[in-house]
């Protein structure tokens, strides 16, 4: 149901969350499944591989080949980050860190309790019963807010999986017609496929409505809210996602996305949310 963590495919071992043994497999108790992966050093190597999803700007093969667990790494601080090195942006909120997609020439920010994955990191949520895990919408370059919010067995495989409770990143948007459309099945896409699937009739979606970061970009933004869905662990809960659909400074389509559990006592505000997008700005050194 949540974002897992894989790095780069060279085994042939079942999908592994961070911390912990790979699980089993999706059971009747998973929701759906997220999976991160480290995609550029894997890009020979899914060529081979039928369902892989690329976004724009690089070829961002998000591959559902399984591969060997990995543990997190700690939070450094904002000043320890790479993405706030000397030669990188430096964070347009006081304390807060940079979290960089080189290839898209884009970086917002986000509080420091945050962990910014690396800029080849792809994150997608997929159907439960799909065994090609064709991607319903993804991300990549994201950073995640408590990567082991909540552990449960979902799987029922007698291990426990940990899920985080929120993420955020951005992607190309190849094929998409307009920002108004972007905003609004991304959002909706990112409810259902990580809260409330195989239910799609508890996911609302907002009006489409104008907005324009902090720095001047303008584009499109909707929200989207699960209500009341089936809970079969303690880690199921309603979800809520922002998307927000824009241009590039090369004229290309492009989106960032925020996804996290709602009506929880930790629940990201609203407000921070549209603050954390207000900061979404292009930066220079594309493809660096």
């Amino acid at each position: 149901m949540w974002p897992g963590q894989q790095p780069p495919a060279d085994t042939g071992h079942s999908p592994a969350f961070p911390g912990g043994p790979p699980p089993g497999g999706r059971g009747g108790g998973s929701r759906t499944t997220v999976v991160a992966v480290v995609a550029a050093a894997v890009v020979v190597a899914v060529a081979a591989v039928t369902g892989t999803v690329l976004l724009r700007g690089g070829d961002d093969r998000a591959d559902p080949a399984p591969t060997a667990p990995t543990a997190s790494a700690p939070s450094a601080s904002a000043a320890d980050d790479p993405a706030n090195g000397a030669e990188g942006p430096r964070p347009t909120v006081a304390g807060w860190r940079v979290v960089t997609n080189p290839d898209l020439g884009i970086a917002f920010d986000v509080p420091d309790s945050w962990v910014p994955k690396a800029p080849t990191w792809v994150t997608y949520v997929a159907e439960n019963d799909d065994p090609d895990d064709k991607p319903l919408v993804a991300m990549r370059a994201p950073a995640v807010l408590q990567e082991e919010w909540c552990a449960a067995d979902s799987d029922r495989d007698g291990r426990l999986d940990h899920v985080p409770l929120a993420g955020a990143g951005t992607r190309g948007e190849d094929g998409a017609r307009g920002t108004e459309e972007i905003a609004r099945k991304n959002a909706a896409a990112w409810v259902y496929g990580a809260f409330a699937q195989p239910a799609r009739d508890k996911v609302t979606t907002g009006p489409v409505s104008s907005f324009t970061t902090s720095s001047g970009i303008a584009g499109s933004v909707a929200t989207s809210r699960s209500s009341g869905v089936e809970k079969q662990d303690k880690c199921d809960v309603d979800g809520k996602a922002t998307t927000f659909a824009f241009e590039t400074a090369d004229g290309d389509l492009a989106s960032w996305s925020f996804y996290g559990a709602a009506d929880v006592a930790d629940e990201v505000p609203d407000g921070t949310v549209r603050k954390i997008l207000s900061t979404v700005r292009y930066v220079p050194d594309k493809g660096q």
